[in-house]
């Protein structure tokens, strides 16, 4: 049975109304079609034949996707029922993924720094209604009177209308502080307005960390007061004692190495460089962590705020409101402060993504059952290996229907069919002569310089922090792009603008970046 839909919107519209349009999608279904559903069930107990279905699904994702390692973890009422790993750390390298193995947990920061921010709240520094102003006179988002409304909930709620600028924090990126994030928010305004749209923003979420760390230590730096202030509110106290935003550590012990696809489709070590972006930015994505410490982080979110010696570490009540609805993302999940709640099948997932170039994760929790689950992984395809587990997941607990192992091996081909797609129009190496028409230099004022480089036939494009080989495409309307193709970090698109100075065009889902010879 299929269902055809039709999409016709510009870029920018369709990048501000994503939930508007997810609602649409995911509310189309075939004639008398009803979705399974698990409300009012109990779940199955956690034993050695349910725990290897879930295993095994792990073990044919990465098969359907390439992705060499992942690292997972299931805790049941306080039991760690499972804690391990499958696969490589690095292709070509024997050492094997383990409950131990650092991953950078990217967007599951979010949840570890609304929690920083709702100790705050319990221990009477601030509210969820407290102007950010009040915390820090020197915030600014916008013009003043945007500045003036911004609530501390506006920081993390993704509903506060800023636009995504993800490539303003990938492409100029050295040498830059948490201050200077924070001048980059005060020459940003929302597009919408407070509450009326899901619009995710990791540059608010990292403010958060920033303002909270400000507020315990003011006389820091803030990107020392936030690590200073995580370390001593949420690791320390949870027993995370290998989560850390030091790269340099991470990097020197047990840890994955990030991975991408060629664009032959062949699984390759990545760039790790491009992941150091994220690095003034990382209350919002920058954390590393393994499986046992994960776990450890859900577990206290099951029990509201109880840690396992049965001390309370958090009343429950700010605890629990990150939680609650605050957008709407689609028919049947909402983004609260942080966190995700998903209905999709009846019963209440808590749970957030994390995705960063060759690492992508999930953290996921049923708070009415006392069970929770962390996926970790190593390779690019991998944000299709978490997003399909938490449909196994409920299976496995409440005997559904097996889609789920389906979904994944026709995720994964279409995955590669449509990297050999792209392929068919790439050329690679680059076309010579379309690359000799190229300036050697362009530049923007906020993503700052590409250097193009020619030697042995290969055109690269050295953005200052990365650089990857490029392959050229001549397009319908003959204009002509090129692609990165570095494992990892490939599909950043520029066209070339032939219209007087020579430039490259670039594009999200948002914006338009138009790089000028210099």
């Amino acid at each position: 049975t299929w269902t055809v839909w039709i999409y016709d919107m510009a870029n920018e519209v369709g990048g501000k109304r994503s939930a508007q349009v997810s609602l649409i999608f995911s509310s189309l279904f075939p004639k008398g079609y009803s979705r399974e559903t698990f409300a009012g069930k109990k779940p199955n107990e956690f034993n050695e034949q349910r725990i290897a279905q879930l295993t095994a699904y792990i073990e044919n994702a990465m098969s359907a996707t390439g992705v060499p390692g992942v690292g997972l973890g299931i805790i049941e009422k306080g039991k760690v029922v499972f804690a391990g790993g499958f696969g490589v750390c690095e292709l070509g390298k024997q050492d094997k993924v383990d409950e131990e193995t650092l991953f950078i947990v990217a967007s599951n920061t979010k949840a570890m720094t609304t929690l920083l921010l709702a100790k705050l709240v319990d221990a009477g520094r601030l509210t969820w209604e407290t102007p950010v102003t009040e915390l820090m006179p020197s915030f600014r988002l916008g013009d003043d009177e945007t500045t003036k409304r911004t609530l501390v909930e506006h920081l993390v709620c993704a509903c506060t209308g800023l636009p995504r600028k993800d490539m303003e924090l990938i492409f100029e990126y050295e040498g830059m502080t948490a201050s200077d994030l924070m001048q980059r928010l005060a020459e940003t305004q929302p597009t919408s307005d407070f509450g009326e749209m899901f619009q995710y923003s990791n540059s608010l979420a990292a403010a958060a960390g920033y303002v909270a760390g400000h507020v315990l230590y003011p006389d820091l730096e803030l990107g020392e007061a936030y690590d200073k202030a995580m370390q001593e509110e949420v690791f320390d106290p949870l027993g995370m004692n290998a989560t850390t935003f030091d790269y340099k550590r991470a990097l020197a012990s047990n840890h994955a190495s990030a991975h991408g696809t060629t664009a032959d489709g062949k699984t390759a070590v990545g760039d790790m460089g491009i992941n150091y972006a994220i690095i003034h930015a990382r209350p919002a994505g920058g954390a590393w962590s393994n499986v046992n410490d994960m776990l450890k982080y859900i577990e206290m979110e099951l029990n509201e705020g109880v840690l396992p010696d049965g001390k309370r570490y958090i009343s429950s009540e700010p605890l629990l409101e990150r939680r609650e609805e605050k957008v709407p993302m689609s028919e049947s999940s909402v983004y609260g402060m942080g966190l995700m709640v998903d209905k999709t099948y009846g019963t209440e997932v808590v749970h957030h993504g994390g995705d960063v170039f060759g690492h992508h994760s999930d953290m996921m929790w049923l708070p009415e059952h006392g069970i929770g689950a962390v996926v970790l992984t190593n390779g690019d395809p991998g944000w299709l290996i978490r997003s399909g587990f938490r449909r196994k997941l409920l299976e496995v607990l409440f005997d559904g229907k097996p889609e789920a192992d389906e979904s994944i091996n026709a995720a994964g081909k279409q995955y590669f069919e449509n990297i050999a797609a792209d392929r068919e129009l790439y050329t690679i190496p680059a076309d010579t002569n379309l690359s000799k028409k190229l300036a050697m230099n362009y530049i923007n004022e906020s993503l700052g310089k590409i250097d193009v480089n020619r030697e042995n036939s290969i055109t690269t494009f050295d953005f200052g922090e990365w650089q990857s080989e490029v392959a050229s495409q001549v397009n319908p309307d003959s204009s002509i792009s090129f692609i990165t193709i570095s494992p990892g970090i490939g599909g950043f698109e520029f066209i070339v603008n032939n219209g007087g100075q020579r430039q490259l065009i670039f594009r999200d889902a948002q914006h338009e970046y138009v790089f000028s010879e210099y």
